[in-house]
């Protein structure tokens, strides 16, 4: 799952514990592992000793990343400064289960059955290193009915990610990657969190409930204030009764740059469904991309934890962070500066 390219039609991210004596020799093994099944199956090859190899698809954009989370560091002994863990917040309800991690795979594809193919290789591969600890699995449909590109809608029906800073610009470079010297130049950091979605009573709300809470149309993603989904907000529009257009509470305003100290994330989505039995419980796998965790992301959290409309119907069930390091060329492999 690139950083720069779009959310995929079908995505699973699992997470990984280091098995007992795993050091930083037998790291830089696995990520050798990883960077020849990363290859191969980017490319629609099998993996060597794929037991499956005709599951091995091309044409299907497969994409991987992977991050390492905080306890690598306690091996490798050269921690990012832009990964820091986050405090519990007051709105989440976090369960051990959706939590935590020492490496994460991110694999997206437009086929489920190369999504699941590709994460069986890379975990086989993985077991002498690692065993997984969850996996969750998503959706996201970004192409619109007349099959051109769009920003794609969360189960709430928001069109969702529409303030996203464009890759290939400088505000996309100066949000996302990190300048610090050495192994970790270029790299990221990514946040991972779970979060639940009350559909029942979001559905209870008028159109015009819900999008004075998100600060958005519906219907196109525009700002209340605007016709288009990427017109700027204006923060200070009044309605004829004087009351704020985009309501002092409207996600839209909390999350936006303006508010917070010109602080920009790179959000990506997974749409998800779980299911026990008869019930189901529905809602987004939230993806952050940003070069300092403690510095960009954590403040945007704290104040939507604060203050926003959406905490009604949502809820934040797991919780983890990661440091990606930058990609790999051929002959080289992935973490190779910092696992040498």
């Amino acid at each position: 799952m690139a950083v720069e390219t779009a959310s995929p039609k079908h995505a699973e991210v699992v997470a990984l514990d280091l098995v007992e004596g795993t050091d930083k020799a037998a790291l830089g093994r696995l990520m050798r592992l990883w960077s020849t099944d990363i290859g191969a199956l980017t490319a629609g090859r099998p993996t060597p000793g794929d037991t499956a190899p005709e599951l091995a698809l091309g044409n299907v954009a497969v994409t991987v990343t992977v991050g390492f989370g905080p306890k690598v560091f306690t091996v490798t002994g050269k921690r990012p400064r832009g990964l820091d863990e986050l405090p519990v917040m007051s709105h989440d309800r976090l369960q051990p289960a959706w939590c935590g991690g020492d490496l994460v795979l991110l694999i997206g594809a437009d086929d489920p059955v190369s999504v699941v193919h590709a994460v069986r290789r890379m975990v086989a591969d993985a077991a002498p290193f690692a065993r997984p600890v969850w996996r969750q699995t998503g959706f996201w449909n970004g192409t619109g009915s007349d099959g051109k590109p769009v920003t794609g809608r969360n189960l709430f029906g928001q069109v969702d990610g529409s303030g996203n800073p464009v890759p290939g610009t400088p505000e996309f470079e100066q949000t996302v990657w990190s300048d610090e010297p050495g192994w970790f130049a270029g790299g990221t950091t990514l946040v991972v969190r779970r979060i639940k979605l009350n559909l029942d009573t979001w559905d209870e709300l008028t159109r015009s409930e819900q999008e004075r809470a998100v600060g958005r149309k519906l219907s196109t993603g525009a700002p209340l204030t605007g016709v288009a989904e990427h017109d700027e907000l204006d923060l200070e529009k009044r309605d004829a009764d004087g009351r704020l257009v985009i309501a002092e509470n409207a996600h839209a305003r909390l999350s936006h740059h303006s508010t917070n100290d010109g602080r920009r994330i790179f959000r990506k989505g997974l749409n998800y469904v779980h299911d026990t039995g008869a019930s189901r419980e529905s809602g987004l796998i939230f993806l952050s991309y940003q070069a300092d965790i403690a510095g960009q992301f954590l403040p945007l959290l704290a104040r939507l934890n604060a203050a926003d409309a959406l905490n009604e119907w949502t809820t934040t069930i797991g919780s983890a962070v990661f440091a990606l390091p930058p990609g790999f060329q051929p002959g080289t492999w992935l973490g190779q500066e910092l696992l040498s």
